[in-house]
């Protein structure tokens, strides 16, 4: 029998000391702090077998989405042996969980941790890890009710409901429910202002339904709690250059790019390199070339040398040749997938995810920097209902929406443009990208009146947001 955390789950095998490592290492993973790393380590020195402090690591190694990472968390977590030989059944559960996630399986170990959780509502570790995976399948539903289904069981005075309602703002977020969402993240915030997946998640309502000015207010008063110490800063940084995309800022958003997305000091991870693409691609899509941006990026895409690992990061390597003309090196990686789904070999989830929607993505994006817009079109359309399998949220995966709506206005497919753009203005009226989309349809049927009635509105939504910085 081991001792037991502070919502008294057993951790079998843990003495005092790895205990507190692991507690540590739990806060640090929930507020996305550097220091995870650190303590987890530590709890495995104190406990070299300790079966909780050896599935942590492991979902340490596979949470960053990189290759190496992973392979080498497998390579270690074979070599533990459990200790004690008696493991009770959510350590258990842990481990299988873990096992299929290093084998390839993603989506069994999200099984495995819903069902975790239920008995077990209050295991934070499950709830995260659960989460992100959601989050990497791209499974909404599954985004909302994991963590909402286990709300109810925690005491709002605990230390850890606070990243837990933040992880449900996000589910709420991501199934539309933007006025609970909001509600939900603002209340995780306010118990810990440096809640940075918190914070997230309301800038996602934000973005989500076109409040822009909103958005960068709110990140703006929160500079110092987002901005440094944690492993989210880029990402909340690549929405504040989403919104200044929006308001018309492209050189706000390319500073933005340069002192944080990707410069001469970035570490070349995936997470931080694909919203450096995916914040280029928005651009490149106005006709915006930024050459040495892109060529700096694709360089350290290229230097990864990636194997088939996560066909959402594949779509961004690629997004990064394109930019930078290097056409070769965007078929070179949809050949090696290409080749990894004809060869032989044990499945594993990506497969299906780069099969169903990365390919075809990957395709489709080739195809418009080759000037075949509708082929383009013709790729996405059938795919575009269910980009959600290959994983992202719906802000990250609107680069492939956007490209879709500039390949039909080029491919004068003048009856699915109406259609998107009309979609899109549906959801977020205020966006002037949508304004300017339909003044453009408007000037190609000859629609001078409209297309300036379309022009006046995305400027008066520009100014909106631009009021935001006082100017």
């Amino acid at each position: 029998m081991g001792t037991v955390d502070r919502h008294g789950l057993e951790l079998s095998g843990m003495g005092p000391e790895a205990v507190r490592h692991y507690e540590r290492a739990l806060d640090a993973l929930l507020f996305f702090r550097p220091e995870v790393s650190t303590e987890v380590e530590a709890a495995l020195l104190a406990n070299p077998n300790a079966p909780m402090a050896n599935v942590f690591a492991a979902y340490l190694g596979l949470l960053g989405t990189e290759s190496v990472d992973a392979a080498a968390a497998n390579e270690r977590y074979a070599a533990f042996v459990p200790t004690p030989t008696r493991v009770g059944a959510r350590e258990v559960a842990h481990m299988r969980a873990a096992e299929a996630w290093l084998a390839g399986d993603i989506h069994r170990a999200g099984d495995i941790l819903h069902e975790l959780v239920v008995a077990y509502p209050r295991d934070a570790l499950a709830l995260l890890v659960g989460h992100q995976i959601d989050f990497l399948t791209g499974d909404a539903l599954r985004l909302r009710d994991r963590v909402g289904g286990a709300l109810s069981a925690w005491d709002r005075d605990d230390p850890h409901y606070g990243p837990v309602l933040g992880m449900a703002a996000f589910g709420l977020e991501e199934t539309g429910h933007y006025a609970r969402s909001e509600e939900a993240g603002s209340t995780a915030v306010a118990a810990n202002p440096r809640d940075v997946w918190a914070i997230h998640a309301v800038v996602h309502t934000y973005e989500m339904q076109g409040r822009f000015a909103e958005g960068i207010r709110y990140l703006d008063a929160r500079t110092a709690d987002w901005t440094s110490g944690n492993y989210l800063n880029v990402h909340n940084w690549w929405h504040y250059g989403l919104f200044s995309i929006e308001a018309g800022a492209i050189d706000r958003a390319l500073a933005i790019h340069d002192a944080v997305l990707h410069n001469d000091r970035s570490l070349g991870v995936a997470m931080e390199l694909l919203d450096a693409s995916a914040l280029l691609w928005r651009i490149h899509l106005t006709g915006n070339a930024q050459v040495e941006r892109w060529n700096r990026l694709a360089d350290a895409w290229a230097a990864r040398a990636d194997v088939p690992y996560y066909a959402f990061n594949d779509t961004h390597a690629v997004m990064a040749y394109l930019g930078a003309g290097r056409i070769a090196a965007a078929q070179a990686v949809i050949e090696n997938r290409e080749n990894r789904l004809g060869t032989p070999h044990r499945e594993v989830a990506n497969d299906r995810m780069t099969a169903q929607v990365g390919l075809p993505v990957c395709r489709a994006l080739v195809a418009f920097e080759q000037g075949r817009y509708a082929d383009t079109v013709d790729i996405l359309v059938p795919i575009r209902h269910h980009l959600n399998t290959f994983g992202g949220s719906h802000a990250q995966r609107d680069a492939i929406q956007q490209t879709l709506v500039e390949a039909a206005l080029r491919a004068n497919r003048h009856d699915l443009a109406r259609t998107l753009l009309s979609e899109r203005i549906n959801l977020r009226p205020t966006s002037p990208y949508n304004w300017l989309g339909r003044a453009r349809l408007a000037d190609a049927l000859g629609r001078s009146a409209e297309a300036a009635e379309a022009r006046e509105r995305a400027a008066e939504h520009r100014a909106a947001i631009t009021a935001a910085w006082g100017r």
